[in-house]
């Protein structure tokens, strides 16, 4: 698979991997598709905290599904742009934004009970972000020119289906056996999200000052 990989280019709008323009399309919808996943799930501790973030406002299932679609749609528009070089921010700048986006929703899980239309916005602007983040990591590896789209869209899905594991994973382990408890905010909600504001916190200092 590592030649998978290889050799790369960058001209124009984005890194060129000659190999893949030379492999079958299902093994590279195969290659995009595990490597989005896997960009989530194992790799991507971020965006699964911003996830988890997202799931702790409420145990309402519509409250969850507004926020993801907010989210999916915001960074699909943008991995796909910045791939086209369309638009383009500096790591220096996405990367410390990605990580005050997940304090800002920590934060906001400890004093908001219910969404609020003005997060749905909010939540669609720092997914604007994040697919920023997605883009870079998708151009280290580089695209194929006649399968751009193929392999965009299936980097995509895998990114959406590691979210979605993260979202299926709150819900059997936290939000369906906890979530009714009349305790479930105080000692729930409050510590992990608190938990999760500190990791942020710290990785935008990290970010900002150290990398």
């Amino acid at each position: 698979m590592l030649l998978l990989t290889w050799p790369c280019v960058q001209i124009h709008a984005h890194t060129i991997n000659y190999a893949l323009e030379k492999t079958p399309v299902q093994n590279v919808i195969w290659f995009y598709l595990k490597m989005g996943f896997t960009h989530i799930l194992p790799f991507g501790a971020d965006h699964v905290l911003f996830v988890a973030g997202l799931c702790l406002l409420s145990t309402r299932i519509k409250t969850i599904i507004w926020q993801a679609t907010a989210f999916t749609v915001a960074h699909s528009v943008t991995l796909a742009l910045s791939m086209k070089n369309i638009i383009a921010l500096p790591a220096a700048v996405v990367e410390p934004i990605i990580a005050l986006s997940i304090l800002f929703v920590a934060l906001e899980n400890i004093m908001l009970t219910e969404l609020k239309a003005w997060r749905i916005l909010i939540v669609f602007a720092f997914g604007l972000i994040h697919g920023m983040g997605f883009a870079s990591a998708l151009n280290e590896i580089g695209l194929p020119r006649n399968k751009f789209f193929t392999s965009i869209i299936s980097f995509n899905m895998g990114v959406e289906l590691g979210q979605l594991t993260v979202i299926l994973a709150m819900f059997a382990l936290i939000i369906i056996p906890l979530g009714k408890k009349p305790w479930y905010r105080t000692w729930v909600v409050y510590p992990l999200s608190a938990i999760i504001a500190v990791i942020a916190a710290w990785w935008t200092i990290q970010r900002v000052f150290f990398i």
